[in-house]
């Protein structure tokens, strides 16, 4: 593993995100987005990464991210999602989506478009509403979709200035995230421990599929899809456990991974390596799951000699699956398929809100107001 490179920012990072690099083309990762949250005045910011380990013409290293340009965001900035390679979409505390536009002739972000009461609460018998955080945003040009605290899921589209479908009354409980399973199906988790599969192909506001965790409702905050087996999930809560999802059987998670030590805010697979995933977490830990099955011998082993946090708990049976089509997260015999867990972070920190991968690149951000890269992940 390559050094993780630093850069103190002097502003909380609550989201970060990889800008998407041109289908087909053959250069990596170079420009990150980042937002604030409980800062005097928070933003949304555009970085690009120095060229780690040359030396520039003062003898200095070229590694530190430079900031290319800014903008003010009014409210903390609960989501962030690049909805193309100039555009990014901001989900507010105050309720607010905003479509930022990225000018790169001259380095600065303006507003493209905004949706002002996305998500909002109303009060019984009064025609007053207060304003809900919109908790999640995912993206799939031209589609935008948005779930917040007031249990709402807004369908938008970049060129129209209302929403294209609401679902009002989706969820009694906050939804905290939200991604596509396949272009018309997206799935959400709630703060009662509950994955809901929505299809926008049916008029009705009811979920097509709901699966929980038996008995506890521990609220789930982060959910990521597998890119190439739409069916495997993995979602992480206020327990720091990870939980893999095979959404096709059942209604309960395949396995249980005991992992952080306080809530966990974001999971990844890697998009081009899905049998690597990547967690953050509230106890400053960030974490690389390897499970990969080129490597027979490897023991269940966690690299900082904090072996007993790890813990496989299979709970479905699916021995008469061919092997062959089975997600390694969907193993079954932790004796046979053991998990490698990296800390990627040199010591622990503050709140480690956010994190992104793309190609050999990684970029997280904390609370410690530090932004965290690597450009050799693999190494």
């Amino acid at each position: 593993m390559e050094e993780i490179y630093a850069k103190f920012v002097s502003q909380k990072i609550s989201k970060t995100r990889w800008r998407p690099v041109p289908a087909g083309s053959l250069q990596t990762a170079d420009t990150f987005a980042t937002g604030s949250w409980d800062n005097e005045e928070n933003r949304v910011s555009l970085w690009s990464i120095g060229d780690f380990g040359n030396l520039d013409s003062d003898g200095g290293f070229e590694g530190d991210h430079q900031l290319l340009c800014d903008i003010k965001h009014h409210g903390d900035v609960m989501d962030l999602q690049f909805f193309d390679q100039e555009r990014i979409v901001a989900a507010s505390s105050t309720g607010s989506v905003t479509l930022f536009l990225h000018h790169p002739n001259n380095q600065t972000l303006s507003v493209g478009q905004q949706w002002t009461a996305a998500h909002y609460h109303t009060s019984p018998g009064s025609l007053s509403c207060r304003s809900a955080p919109c908790t999640g945003v995912v993206c799939s040009n031209p589609e935008i979709v948005t779930v917040g605290e007031d249990g709402r899921i807004n369908l938008f589209r970049a060129d129209h200035k209302e929403a294209v479908r609401t679902i009002d009354n989706a969820d009694s409980s906050t939804l905290h995230a939200v991604t596509f399973l396949r272009t018309p199906e997206i799935l959400t988790v709630n703060s009662i421990g509950q994955l809901k599969i929505w299809d926008f192909r049916q008029q009705g506001n009811e979920p097509s599929q709901i699966l929980s965790l038996t008995g506890d409702r521990v609220p789930l905050h982060c959910v990521d899809r597998h890119p190439n087996q739409q069916h495997v999930v993995a979602t992480g809560g206020q327990d720091g456990m990870l939980s893999i999802w095979d959404v096709r059987q059942g209604t309960m998670p395949v396995s249980l991974l005991k992992a952080h030590e306080a809530e966990m805010w974001e999971v990844h697979f890697h998009p081009s390596n899905p049998d690597h995933l990547f967690t953050c977490s509230e106890d400053g830990s960030l974490w690389h799951w390897d499970a990969s099955t080129d490597a027979p011998e490897k023991s269940s082993l966690f690299h900082e000699g904090r072996s007993s946090i790890f813990l496989f708990h299979s709970i479905s049976n699916q021995a008469n699956v061919h092997q062959s089509v089975i997600s390694s997260w969907l193993s079954t015999d932790p004796a046979k398929d053991r998990i490698e867990i990296t800390s990627l972070l040199p010591n622990r920190t503050l709140s480690v809100n956010s994190l992104d991968v793309l190609g050999p690149c990684l970029v997280c951000g904390t609370d410690a107001e530090a932004i965290y890269v690597t450009r050799q992940l693999f190494s």
